[in-house]
């Protein structure tokens, strides 16, 4: 009965991840597609017949992609440099330090989450545009220094730093600063990790705010970018995917090569002598 159960419960968790991985895999297949194929026969040609990379080399060689990937990089690797620091910067006093109103001040901070970022991007243009920050690498980043979600996840896990450990750095003479930066940033080096992949694929993906303060196609980034292909290609959903699959391929890439970080460690292993 027990082994039913199991094999059971295989076949379903196989049949969910086959659903949610068939747009990818479709996806993929048509950018390998020939013009001569048909992309929406029924049922569905997931591998293509005679597989090409012209299409690839169409999209390269039309729209400056090289651009755009580099602009992307650009953008989510110091987004997610300074939420890092931001958010483990006010993540830290509030789970540790002992100061009047802390659990107010947390309390709007997460509150802050359930705000739409419709309601603020407004003001946050207008912010953009008076401090000269339109068409920037910096103007795309501003509203993405430090998140409400960064700061609730680094708190959790500064909270379950052994206290042991902070008296010791104490005891030894070492400031706040430092116990901040040698005890506690290698101690929760897994929620690090966690946080800073879906910064990234944040990042990496957004598009209305991109759209909002960038006009000059030199800052253009990869969704701005895929998604002027659709004019400029008539629709031709071959090399439409060709473009999604470049813009999708650094997020897979950067989760198969730190996905072993996110595995919880023991504390102790990330505190160096």
């Amino acid at each position: 009965m027990i082994a039913k159960k199991s094999l059971a419960t295989y076949v379903s968790l196989i049949a969910i991840a086959v659903i949610m991985l068939f747009p990818l895999l479709w996806l993929v297949g048509t950018s390998f597609k020939s013009p001569t194929e048909d992309i929406f026969s029924f049922p569905p040609q997931l591998l293509p017949r005679q597989p090409t990379f012209k299409n690839f080399l169409s999209v390269w060689q039309t729209y400056p992609f090289g651009t755009y990937l580099l602009n992307s990089a650009i953008v989510a690797g110091l987004t997610v440099g300074l939420n890092l620091l931001f958010c483990s910067l006010a993540a830290y006093p509030l789970a540790r330090l002992n100061f009047r109103g802390r659990n107010i001040i947390f309390a709007l901070v997460v509150a802050t989450i359930m705000i739409p970022f419709q309601i603020v991007m407004i003001p946050l243009y207008i912010l953009v545009v008076n401090l000269g920050l339109r068409n920037t690498y910096l103007g795309v980043i501003f509203p993405n220094l430090a998140s409400a979600f960064g700061i609730f996840l680094l708190r959790q896990a500064f909270q379950g730093v052994p206290k042991e450990l902070e008296e010791a750095a104490r005891i030894d003479g070492c400031s706040e600063l430092g116990i901040w930066w040698h005890i506690m940033l290698p101690a929760i080096r897994p929620a690090l990790v966690t946080l800073a992949i879906f910064v990234f694929i944040g990042s990496w993906s957004d598009f209305l705010w991109p759209l909002v303060v960038l006009d000059r196609p030199e800052y253009y980034t990869l969704p701005i970018g895929v998604a002027n292909l659709a004019g400029t290609f008539s629709l031709d959903w071959r090399l439409i995917a060709a473009g999604s699959v470049i813009s999708i391929a650094p997020i897979l890439l950067l989760f198969l090569l730190v996905q072993r970080y996110i595995i919880p460690t023991d504390i102790g292993s990330g505190v160096k002598g």
